[in-house]
């Protein structure tokens, strides 16, 4: 349903919110746990693409214990954990009355990390990481850091929340040791992905460009974490796992700080990767750009940073070892690399966008495999539309393509039929109003309804008018066809059903208020909203089945799932109903900071909707709860659309947006002249959508 009108409505600033509940992941699929990868051979000519060589993975044995302040969850879970030791839990044993404990690990000077079993769930076998700290240390001021650094990482899980880092579960004390419970990663770290390369092996370069957008994901959301920014402080490839997903999770949090602008310490960190300001005592973000930095030179070089001289990496160029990188992405890598920390990228945010344009202009790709969620972000002029169509005034329509033309209304007056491949101009239709319903296609008519009050047959391809029906209103709902009718509704409190032949009126229902919500069907009954607050059922006859009642207008057109016997709908009561198809009782409802009325749509099992206060919705089907929203700039009255796993949906904030639809992580966004208030609708990898600087757009998908 395409909003009639820009209502800006003053709400309270929120800061982003993104991931509510996390995935389980074990629920990882069965197979091959590592899988097969890719890596190209050395020496391959840089003006060809690398050469391809593909192998099996072998699971790694038992490693040696970690050295201290090294150790995280990165065993790979699937492997035997190991002997008990003197001074650790031996198997089977009980913390808190829950946690079994199954083996060791790693192993560190203060710590060691345990397999354990969560037996609260006693149907099913839920396992975790408990890490271990024991203050045994002869030295007061090495125990008392050690218990600051583990009691820092338990706050820092405990109030972060990123796809890439661990879940916390519990934090307790028993005697002189206290343990974290985190989320078990089944996986493998980095370092040892590069131990396993043979001498003559680099790893495929578009994987590790993969891996550096999701590590610049997660810092990102760490140095803009609220209510301070937090540097990681020790990123390499020893503290970067791959879980079976083949997503990055960062792992080891233990000298994670919260940052503090002037603030001095200790040196900490791995030498080789840490900057040179660490060093004298100084973490800040901009040295997590650095380790970066340093952790893809040595994924691309194979040369251990900590082998050779320090802060040499200016002498070190990518390409004099690894001709597959092109000269833009080693570039942009050894600005990141600089000593002098004013050269290098401001923030994470930049770093990644230099990345992108070198993969782009390099003519470089990204792997196939990688995560939606973490492949290219475009933002801004780093997209292009296949064509943009200037009409005479704002387009608030939602585009309808059909058979290769599109249709949409403008604000000029005129339904517009252009070509959709090309955006050629095929003819339009003049009106004597502004036209924001979505054009409906039925046979070879185009139905379209304007503020003029009137409702158009048009010829879909000669332009040529063939009936009209009149109402006492101005027509914002969009028509629908079911049963050779026509249905929608007027500003003049009715609902009509017409003739699709010939415009003849079958009836009209008076309703309490203006309907410009668009009907919906199912089993014969046919769901819209009204402004007075109801949504309302009908048969095919025209008589009420059922009514329900929200607390303000439904000018959100309802969505039916009708496997679930669900319909879901908006209100300017500020909620997100799901009702009874059959009854109209409501099931649950969510309330969201301000009024709703984009409409819903439904993919697997999800509910997609837009609020004026800005933000982007995705609610669990089957009861409401928020999987993860996504904020604007300000308000979202268009409607979303889904298509190959992304979300598309147009912001008042000028920019039209492309989500996850599994994490809400922003694919791009584009930015228009004007507020979007259109809602997209997607065909052929084309994202077609009207912007209020009087444009359609089509924007590749």
């Amino acid at each position: 349903m395409t909003s009639l009108e820009t209502k800006h409505i003053d709400q309270p600033d929120e800061g982003k919110t993104r991931r509510i509940e996390p995935t389980d992941s074990s629920a990882a699929p069965q197979g091959d746990p590592l899988g097969t990868r890719h890596v190209a051979r050395q020496g391959a000519p840089s003006s060809g693409p690398a050469e391809l060589s593909t192998r099996r993975v072998a699971p790694p044995a038992a490693a040696p214990p970690a050295p201290a302040g090294d150790l995280g969850t990165r065993q790979v879970a699937s492997a035997p954990p190991k002997a008990p030791t003197e001074g650790t839990l031996p198997p089977n044993t009980l913390l808190q009355g829950r946690y079994q404990i199954l083996g060791i690990l790693g192993m560190g000077g203060m710590s060691t990390v345990y397999k354990a079993r969560d037996l609260r769930f006693a149907n099913v076998t839920r396992l975790c990481a408990v890490k271990e700290m024991s203050n045994l240390s002869p030295d007061p001021q090495l125990r008392e850091m050690a218990f600051r650094n583990f009691e820092r990482e338990a706050n820092i899980l405990a109030t972060a929340s990123h796809p890439a880092m661990p879940q916390i579960y519990d934090f307790f004390n028993e005697g002189t040791r206290s343990y974290l419970v985190m989320e078990l990663i089944d996986g493998e770290d980095l370092e040892n992905y590069l131990a396993e390369l043979g001498p003559d092996e680099f790893l495929d370069v578009p994987q590790v460009v993969d891996w550096a957008l999701q590590l610049c994901d997660v810092l990102s959301y760490l140095h803009k974490h609220k209510p301070q920014p937090i540097v990681f402080r020790d990123l390499k490839p020893g503290n970067i796992m791959l879980d079976r997903q083949g997503r990055v999770r960062l792992i080891d949090f233990g000298i994670a700080k919260v940052f503090q602008t002037g603030q001095k310490g200790t040196m900490i960190g791995t030498e080789g990767y840490s900057p040179p300001e660490q060093y004298r005592g100084s973490a800040e973000p901009r040295g997590d750009i650095y380790a970066l930095g340093a952790t893809l030179h040595h994924l691309l070089t194979k040369q251990d940073p900590r082998l050779e001289p320090p802060f040499s990496f200016q002498e070190r160029p990518i390409s004099a070892v690894n001709p597959n990188v092109n000269p833009q992405l080693e570039a942009a890598i050894m600005q990141a690399l600089e000593y002098d920390i004013d050269k290098r990228f401001a923030t994470v945010d930049e770093f990644r966008k230099a990345i992108l344009a070198a993969v782009r202009r390099g003519g470089g790709r990204l792997p196939a495999s990688a995560t939606t969620s973490f492949q290219e972000v475009l933002e801004g002029g780093d997209i292009e539309p296949i064509w943009r169509f200037a009409c005479e005034d704002e387009v608030r329509s939602t585009p309808t393509v059909q058979n290769g033309v599109l249709y949409v209304g403008a604000y000029d007056n005129n339904l517009y039929a252009l070509n959709a491949e090309t955006g050629e101009f095929l003819w339009k239709y003049p009106t004597d109003g502004g036209i924001a319903s979505k054009p409906c296609v039925y046979d070879e008519q185009v139905l379209i309804g304007s503020a003029d009050r009137i409702l158009y047959c048009i010829n879909a391809r000669t332009g040529r008018l063939e009936w009209t029906c009149p109402t006492q209103g101005r027509i914002w709902s969009s028509p629908r066809v079911e049963f050779g009718h026509v249905f929608f509704g007027s500003d003049d409190h009715h609902i009509y059903a017409v003739s699709a032949q010939t415009g003849r009126i079958a009836w009209k229902i008076q309703m309490g208020g203006p309907v410009r919500s668009s009907v919906t069907f199912g089993d014969e009954l046919l769901y819209f909203g009204c402004e007075d607050g109801s949504v309302v059922a009908l048969d095919i006859r025209g008589e009420v089945k059922w009514r329900f009642r929200a607390r303000r207008g439904v000018t959100s057109s309802p969505f039916l799932d009708s496997s679930e016997g669900l319909l879901f709908v908006g209100s300017s009561d500020w909620n997100v109903y799901a009702l009874d198809a059959r009854s109209g009782w409501a099931v649950w409802r969510f309330r969201t900071g301000g009024p709703v009325v984009s409409s819903p749509i439904v993919d697997k099992g999800v509910v997609y909707i837009g609020s004026v206060d800005k933000y982007l919705y995705a609610l669990d089907a089957r009861n409401g709860r928020v999987l993860w929203k996504y904020e604007t700039e300000n308000q979202v009255t268009s409607s979303p659309a889904v298509a190959g796993g992304s979300v598309y949906f147009g912001g008042v904030d000028t920019y039209v947006y492309s989500l996850d639809a599994e994490t809400g992580e922003l694919r791009w966004r584009f930015k228009t002249g004007g507020p979007v208030v259109s809602s997209p609708t997607v065909a052929e990898d084309i994202v077609y959508i009207g912007s209020t600087d009087r444009n359609v757009y089509a924007i590749p998908t």
